[in-house]
């Protein structure tokens, strides 16, 4: 993919994070990811989304996070971008601070898979980090922030292909997929989700979780190799 495309696709998810009502002023941001070119591009630091242009959005350098074009700065949370692309090699990430989404990272508690609608785009329950240290906060926050993230992914032993979201515990949401822009629709998703699993608890007594076989034929029949949901 050329810069130029890579440029258009990803502005076009920060409009598309904008529409979709996941932020508000500047909160959050939307990175792309070119692995061959080793880049990404990400949206600048306190830019409303209402003026931003393609022409904006900051390169840098997946493998040394220098900055390789751009007259302005890039995102805070750049570093914490920069470790998921290492580590998960996904191709594009989101991160919100939406409602119901942040609601549950500052309780703490994971999203659990509660039914289908959860599992067409999530293989389990959306996990929660662990609280950082004050080392790690005084430290390199946003660099530890994205290391906490694969960290807790690693310690369950959950595929981040299978579970594409995290809550970093008191902070908020972050999603990646395969582009920016499927990242924005997992985004919307998530909180979808976690609006249904808090309306669920307060319905439900106990534990209603569905058994892992339902959970695993609804993801499988989107993103297995023996996909068949939708046109080909």
């Amino acid at each position: 993919m050329s810069i130029a495309t890579l440029r258009m696709h990803v502005h076009r998810a920060n409009v598309a994070l904008l529409k979709s009502g996941l932020v508000t002023s500047t909160f959050g941001n939307v990175s792309g990811a070119d692995h061959d070119a080793g880049l990404m591009l990400i949206k600048p630091s306190g830019v409303p989304y209402e003026s931003l242009t393609a022409d904006q959005l900051v390169s840098v350098s997946i493998e040394t996070g220098e900055v390789l074009s751009g007259t302005l700065k890039p995102s805070s949370d750049t570093e914490t971008h920069l470790v998921l692309y290492r580590a998960f090699r996904c191709g594009g990430v989101v991160h919100t601070h939406s409602p119901l989404a942040t609601a549950f990272a500052q309780a703490r508690r994971s999203i659990q898979c509660l039914g289908t609608t959860h599992a067409d785009y999530f293989r389990g329950d959306v996990p929660v980090t662990r609280e950082m240290t004050q080392a790690e906060v005084d430290g390199e926050y946003e660099r530890n922030t994205g290391l906490v993230i694969v960290e807790t992914f690693e310690a369950l032993g959950v595929a981040p292909a299978d579970v594409s979201a995290a809550l970093v515990a008191n902070h908020g949401p972050f999603v990646w997929g395969r582009d920016a822009e499927d990242a924005v629709e997992k985004a919307r998703v998530l909180e979808y989700i976690a609006r249904l699993n808090l309306v669920t608890h307060q319905l439900a007594a106990g534990d209603p979780a569905p058994a892992s076989y339902l959970v695993d034929r609804h993801y499988l029949r989107k993103h297995g190799a023996g996909a068949y949901y939708g046109q080909r």
